[in-house]
């Protein structure tokens, strides 16, 4: 059966699997509440969207990294959304102890506590009509320690363990919660961290990424995580059976090599 939201909201919609999430649900005819920081690629794609598809989109230039965001959101947005896609985030690369610390907060601020904020603000309107979606995009890093990744990867593994969670509390409402984990994908994301984290799997397009997530939520009985790609599935299995005091020497001197070569 086809997943037919009548209004989502998309984080990060200006780029990326985000723009690529927008595309996809304005095809299935949903109206659409547009967040990212940059608002002039939010008005293009909107007018994109209205023209191809007569879809109503709102559009929010926010940063996600303010305090309360999914509050403030809430407040913006004037109405009821059943979609949720928390796909906004970023990473710091490198030794952990030369991070800006500055950044690193912010990651966690992007790709943690916005997540939960967001999902705060937004599921108990869904669990009060008995119905609604929230899909947060997490990443394959999430299933092993990543050393020159360390607080991004645990953020995304936050993200999954945190939607597992949610997944148990929410669905006898007649509520999915998801995460959907990526392997590297041809995004904006990489020209800031380098190619060398495609040791975490196969390269995948933003859109193939937004295909495998709606599929999820096609499927309603879904799990409640999912990884985007049948490679990136295998390696995901494989990394959890290996011990951390095996796997993290092994990736962080394949994260060298690759580095290295690039």
């Amino acid at each position: 059966m086809t997943f037919l939201p009548s209004r989502a909201l998309v984080t990060g919609a200006s780029s990326g699997i985000g723009l690529a999430f927008a595309r996809r649900l304005a095809a299935r005819d949903c109206d659409l509440v547009l967040v990212a920081r940059r608002g002039e690629r939010l008005e293009a794609l909107a007018d994109e969207l209205t023209a191809a598809h007569g879809v109503r989109c709102q559009v929010i230039a926010f940063d996600l990294s303010v305090e309360h965001p999914g509050h403030r959101l809430l407040e913006q947005v004037g109405g009821e959304v059943d979609l949720v896609v928390n796909n906004a985030g970023f990473a710091v690369q490198g030794p952990f102890v030369e991070g800006e610390p500055g950044e690193l907060v912010r990651v966690i601020a992007v790709d943690v506590r916005a997540v939960v904020d967001i999902c705060r603000a937004f599921l108990p309107g869904m669990v009060e009509r008995g119905g609604g979606s929230i899909l947060n995009v997490s990443s394959t890093t999430a299933f092993q320690p990543v050393p020159s990744l360390a607080v991004y990867a645990a953020a995304k593994a936050f993200v999954v363990s945190f939607s597992q969670a949610l997944w148990e509390e929410t669905r006898r409402h007649g509520v999915t919660v998801l995460s959907l984990a990526p392997g590297p994908t041809r995004t904006e994301f990489f020209d800031v961290i380098g190619d060398e984290a495609s040791v975490f799997g196969r390269f995948q397009t933003p859109d193939q990424v937004a295909a495998a997530g709606l599929r999820a939520l096609d499927r309603r009985r879904t799990p409640p995580s999912v990884v985007s790609g049948a490679g990136n599935a295998v390696v995901a299995r494989l990394v959890r059976v290996v011990p951390a005091r095996v796997l993290t020497p092994v990736l962080a001197g394949m994260l060298r090599r690759a580095k290295a070569s690039s």
